[in-house]
């Protein structure tokens, strides 16, 4: 008699240890779940939040390459004045919406991101006085960020710099580069026009 009520609690509190057990697993099965769905939102938050970052930085250029268009230069000094007001104004409304998506790095990824983007300032700092030589260095360094095999020389110091960078760091080299070689691009080829008027002109004072 005694010896079946001992096994009987003794299969009592397997029963309810096995139900514990379940009820737990649940739970924590749920609570994964639920993370899992929070994750899926917090990169959907972050890919949204770096759209509008790029999207922001496209509409800053293009208000740029409007102010400095041969457009602009064409029209009569009193309409110029009020398109360059207008603009500046949208520039500021723009400047005004701040956004940032930040990177965890470790310190090896922080260090590489610092040497890339000292590279990069540098040739900026000598754009004005020799863009057609800063302008092959920009696209040998993009050369360096691309998949693709390019027919440029590729900065290989520079590669091995950005690959040791954040993959989010990555494509913000990469992006800044493209919006560099685009600005020199369009100041290349305004300075071209301006030129080819200057010579116009001239040929024009020296027909009369």
């Amino acid at each position: 008699m005694a010896q079946a009520k001992i096994q009987a609690k003794m299969n009592e509190a397997t029963c309810s240890k096995f139900s514990r057990t379940l009820s737990m697993a649940d739970r924590s099965g749920r609570l994964l779940e639920s993370l899992d769905q929070l994750e899926m939102r917090v990169e959907a938050l972050r890919e949204a939040a770096s759209a509008m970052e790029q999207e922001r930085e496209c509409i800053l250029e293009m208000i740029q390459s409007l102010q400095n268009s041969q457009e602009m230069r064409n029209i009569c000094a009193g309409e110029r004045e009020e398109l360059t007001l207008t603009a500046n104004r949208l520039m500021g409304r723009t400047l005004s919406v701040e956004i940032s998506v930040g990177t965890i790095r470790n310190p090896q990824q922080e260090e590489a991101l610092q040497k890339a983007t000292s590279i990069i300032d540098e040739i900026v700092k000598k754009l004005l006085d020799d863009m057609e030589g800063s302008r092959q260095k920009l696209l040998a360094l993009h050369a360096a960020c691309v998949t693709e095999a390019p027919a440029i020389p590729i900065d290989q110091k520079f590669q091995a710099i950005v690959i040791g960078c954040a993959l989010e760091d990555q494509k913000n080299i990469k992006r800044r580069l493209e919006t560099l070689l685009r600005n020199v691009e369009n100041a290349e080829k305004n300075i071209k026009i301006m030129d080819h008027q200057k010579l116009e002109n001239t040929k024009a004072n020296g027909s009369q």
